[in-house]
């Protein structure tokens, strides 16, 4: 099969097309004919050595979703079978034109997706899902700040966010990625490039701040975030692109009774996936089904062009999912 290895820890030119052999599908598995895959921060970081992949994952293979035709179905494998387009996450190696993945991780595309929007679907709707409604208990009528709403995450955050009936705001830094976030159900938009959000948080919560806080930028955000906060508020840490190491003045989260969530999705239990893919299968599906809610794909680079899709992503001029088609 086809892959885009990371041939040594460096840039986007280390990325390169080779010919690597078949996984192998176990009894419990599927093994897929991958049609597309998606970007995610993690690729970036294993393609610079910083992020290895979990163990039963390729470490020169980057990619931690895909969506394609099922080829081979395991012997104890019930639900799917040869012919079935399926998407989901991965530890990694979708980057690639063929994948092997546990049965129960693969779900049925729903028929208004192409491939394309598929692949551009698992990584960041089971980030947001899991970020706001299991580690934050997001509720009808509450208030949300999503970090870096015209990203993959963000996108799917903020129609979630809005699809539970919450107040939503969004920073972003540009005029045309919180225009698209407010098409997607943004409340309220911040550019973080000239204002200072949580002066804006305050201002349109009378004070009070916000319910609940995802956030991607880490340590450079933490003190503003603590004051976006409302009593009881509740923030989840998904990613660290401002830094990962702040000196902080713990009494804000006492006097507030804030709680403070970390999480990551790559290194969890495969039972602890599969649970979440259940949730998503209940929860989220119909609601792409129905139309009421979409993966948001910027662009789609050939294989052949993953280095430059990764130097794309660097640039930060995504506003949502930059895919990678196997065709």
């Amino acid at each position: 099969m086809r892959a885009a290895v990371i041939t040594e820890p460096g840039g986007p030119d280390v990325l390169k097309v080779r010919e690597v052999p078949d996984p192998v599908p176990g009894p419990d598995d599927v093994l897929v004919d991958v049609k597309a895959s998606a970007l995610n921060r993690a690729d970036t970081l294993q393609r610079q050595g910083g992020y290895p992949a979990p163990p039963g994952s390729p470490d020169d293979i980057p990619g931690l979703e895909f969506s394609g035709v099922v080829v081979e179905a395991g012997a104890n494998v019930t639900d799917l079978s040869a012919g079935d387009r399926v998407f989901g996450l991965l530890g990694g190696g979708g980057y690639a034109s063929r994948v092997v993945t546990h049965s129960r991780m693969a779900m049925r595309i729903p028929k208004g997706l192409d491939f394309e929007q598929a692949a551009a679907f698992p990584e960041v709707f089971f980030t947001a899902y899991d970020a706001l409604f299991n580690h934050c208990e997001l509720a009808m009528g509450e208030s949300v700040l999503i970090h870096a709403a015209g990203s993959g995450v963000g996108t799917a955050a903020v129609q979630l966010a809005h699809s539970a009936g919450a107040y939503v705001f969004g920073t972003a830094g540009s005029e045309d990625k919180l225009q698209g976030a407010k098409d997607l159900g943004m409340d309220v938009g911040i550019n973080y490039r000239e204002q200072d959000f949580s002066a804006v948080v305050r201002e349109h919560t009378g004070g009070a701040g916000v319910d609940v806080l995802l956030d991607v930028i880490g340590a450079d955000y933490w003190d503003r975030n603590l004051a976006s906060l409302a009593l009881r508020g509740r923030l989840v840490l998904v990613g660290t692109m401002g830094g990962g190491a702040v000196q902080a003045d713990l009494r804000p989260l006492m006097f507030k009774r804030l709680r403070v969530h970390g999480t990551v999705l790559r290194s969890r239990p495969i039972e602890e996936k599969i649970a979440l893919t259940n949730q998503i299968k209940r929860h989220v599906l119909p609601l792409i089904d129905s139309g009421a809610m979409k993966p948001v794909v910027d662009k789609v680079f050939p294989l052949a062009e993953a280095g430059e899709a990764h130097r794309y992503m660097e640039s930060n001029a995504n506003f949502g999912k930059i895919v990678l088609s196997m065709e």
